[in-house]
């Protein structure tokens, strides 16, 4: 019953953020494609320039070789002279070539440019290699930059969007909250009244057929009353566990619906070992308990019968219920919360969700088996450590 205000704004943030943020990174791809062509070409022009200017310094070389030749250096730029048969005269290049097309060339992290030479007048040779080693890191931190930005942003300007936006429903929420508890508090006087005077009149003028009527009403209403009270507190308190005698505690529970049971003529039967104990929540446990046999009992047939079974498995306990009733068209739904197969017998479709709560936070296995029109099973396993 709880709205956080934070959680909601958080996460649609984090979903319309990244939703906005992919949108937004297609020009931001585009414009890094784009740029990393730029790149290349300005690596290639500068390949080009630097093949330019080895062939000037070799065109200023005296013809009958008076002088020793020193091959030109460059910063950055590698160079080499090679002859016909792609052997190297003079290289500087810190890779052998794959080939001596004229051109631009790639090869691994390095780019290189091949000029051929006139026959005969560079010192033998007949390719002149240029390379370079190509480093577009600049280009993808800069667009990792410009992307972490643009997700921050939008995050932080949705989140903000968000958490205003959900101010009106924790409004709603809290009214709503105070409402139910408000209500819970006026339902439990009058609850307690009626089931007190039942028994009080019973045991004055004796019973009658009305009287199980109205307890068994009212024992209906109060495991209702329960399960809202549970969903009201369940985020504010803790749940300590305790070593409870589970036989105990569930035949009580039997004994309690018992008269619910009656209305309908339907019989309980019980197969339930002695002496079963299990670490759990005292509240918890009867929630899981009470909604279980109040739902076996509300869609079984009249006169029909449902099984309870309490079994000590190893250290694992199995606690079961079967009811013959109508059973399921969709089991895998009977734990959304407001789900409720047959509308016509009342509920609220929250008791078997806070079940399911319960089930999944505290380890406890379940599995549900049913068959429209012949019944259902409901089996939950509950794991005791070994001492």
């Amino acid at each position: 019953m709880i709205f956080d205000k934070r959680r909601f704004a958080l996460k649609y943030a984090l979903i319309y953020g990244s939703i906005v943020g992919v949108v937004m990174l297609v020009p931001l791809m585009v414009y890094t494609r784009l740029m990393l062509g730029i790149h290349e070409a300005k690596t290639q022009n500068a390949l080009m320039e630097q093949a330019r200017n080895i062939v000037l310094q070799m065109e200023s070389y005296p013809a009958d070789g008076s002088e020793p030749f020193r091959f030109p250096r460059y910063a950055g730029f590698q160079g080499g002279l090679y002859d016909a048969n792609m052997r190297p005269v003079f290289t500087l290049v810190p890779f052998t070539p794959p080939g001596f097309a004229p051109g631009y060339h790639t090869h691994g992290d390095y780019r290189y440019y091949v000029l051929p030479l006139p026959e005969g007048r560079y010192f033998g040779a007949r390719y002149l290699v240029v390379s370079t080693r190509y480093d577009p890191s600049g280009i993808y931190l800069v667009a990792l930059l410009v992307a972490g930005g643009i997700f921050a942003t939008l995050l932080l300007l949705t989140w903000a969007v968000f958490r205003n936006f959900a101010r009106p429903f924790e409004e709603v929420n809290r009214r709503l909250d105070d409402f139910i508890k408000d209500s819970m508090h006026e339902i439990n006087t009058p609850l307690s009244i009626i089931q007190v005077n039942a028994d009080l009149f019973a045991r004055k003028y004796g019973s009658n057929r009305y009287i199980p009527r109205i307890k068994a009403a009212a024992k209906t209403l109060a495991t209702i009353y329960n399960d809202m009270d549970y969903l009201v507190k369940k985020e504010r308190m803790t749940y300590p566990k305790e070593r409870i005698d589970f036989t105990k505690f569930l035949l009580e529970r039997v004994d309690y619906f018992r008269e619910v049971a009656s209305l309908k003529e339907v019989a309980i039967e019980t197969e339930v070992d002695a002496g079963v104990f299990v670490e759990f929540n005292p509240v918890r446990l009867q929630r899981i308990v009470d909604n279980t046999l109040s739902n076996a009992i509300k869609y079984s047939h009249e006169k029909g019968r449902v099984r309870v079974r309490l079994l000590q498995k190893g250290d694992d306990v199995l606690f079961e219920v079967a009811d013959e009733g109508v059973g399921m068209k969709e089991p895998g739904r009977v734990f959304e919360r407001f789900y409720r197969e047959d509308r016509d017998r009342g509920g609220f479709g929250i008791g078997l969700h806070i079940v399911k709560q319960i089930v999944e936070r505290e380890g406890v296995g379940i599995e549900v088996a049913s068959t429209y029109g012949e019944g259902s099973r409901f089996t939950y396993t509950f794991h005791n450590k070994s001492e």
